[in-house]
């Protein structure tokens, strides 16, 4: 975490920043957040992640007293602020102080400026593991702060040598814990429809694929995929290239996967020259 953050309506030292032991962010989990990368001083796509953060807001019925144009300003002040040529940036606005401790409240919007870590070049290279999990994300539409579930799991993860799950329900998949699934057949780029979270990193990704289909996926389908991918804003586009104990594919980074991939760092490139 970088030295400064915005809350209290000001910027302040992060290490200074509060929230209320009975805010529903806390005692019930409940509170929306966006993260999005800086390169070379500038927000990524920043934009569409506002657009994502404001519909959040307006779905789980938490005011927020800022103007986009406001928003833009704080998170402009915050980069320069911290430095932040190459890092991330965290807007959490918290379920507020509820009178009966259950109803959505008036929250407290929080930015923070992060460092980042990248997945290793190792991982682009050899791709990584996924594990299945019968789970469906309540209200997936919406980037709430309730990852309890996959924290818990994540345990279970590192011990088998997995980066994430997949999630699935009735034999259908839908999603990563923290990511956005991909498919490829016939070198065509397949992904979810239901269920998801509408990533940022996706909507380019598939504007730049030019002819993906977005459609139901079974796990079965997973399963005889030729190649497959996760992506999100700090992973990009990451393969995967075995699900539990089966390879996806021939067990290798695909030649669309890698495709994708340059299209995207090129995208990112013209974005911030």
């Amino acid at each position: 975490m970088k030295p400064f953050c915005f809350a209290d309506g000001k910027f302040i030292p992060t290490e200074s920043a509060t929230i209320h032991p009975s805010d529903l962010g806390l005692i019930r989990g409940y509170g929306i957040f966006d993260f999005f990368r800086t390169a070379n001083y500038q927000p990524l796509f920043l934009d569409h992640y506002l657009d994502r953060f404001i519909t959040s807001a307006e779905k789980t019925y938490l005011p927020l007293d800022y103007s986009r144009a406001e928003l833009k300003s704080i998170i402009t002040g915050l980069i320069e602020k911290n430095d932040l040529r190459e890092g991330g940036i965290r807007m959490v606005l918290s379920g507020g102080v509820s009178e009966n401790h259950f109803s959505p409240a008036k929250g407290k919007l929080f930015i923070f400026a992060e460092s980042l870590i990248f997945p290793s070049e190792e991982k682009y290279q050899q791709g990584v593991k996924l594990l299945t999990l019968e789970y469906v994300r309540a209200i997936a539409d919406i980037k709430t702060t309730n990852y309890t579930l996959p924290v818990w799991h994540s345990v279970n993860w590192k011990r088998l040598g997995a980066e994430d799950v997949l999630y699935h329900w009735n034999g259908w998949v839908s999603e990563s814990s923290r990511s956005n699934f991909f498919i490829v057949k016939d070198g065509v780029i397949h992904t979810p429809d239901q269920h998801i979270l509408l990533g940022i990193t996706r909507k380019h990704l598939l504007h730049l694929a030019g002819n993906a289909v977005i459609r139901p996926i079974s796990l079965e389908e997973v399963w005889e995929a030729e190649e497959a991918f996760i992506s999100s804003t700090t992973k990009i586009l990451l393969p995967v290239t075995q699900l539990d104990d089966r390879k996806i594919g021939n067990g290798k980074v695909g030649k669309t996967t890698l495709e994708i991939l340059e299209k995207f760092r090129k995208l990112e490139l013209e974005t911030v020259s």
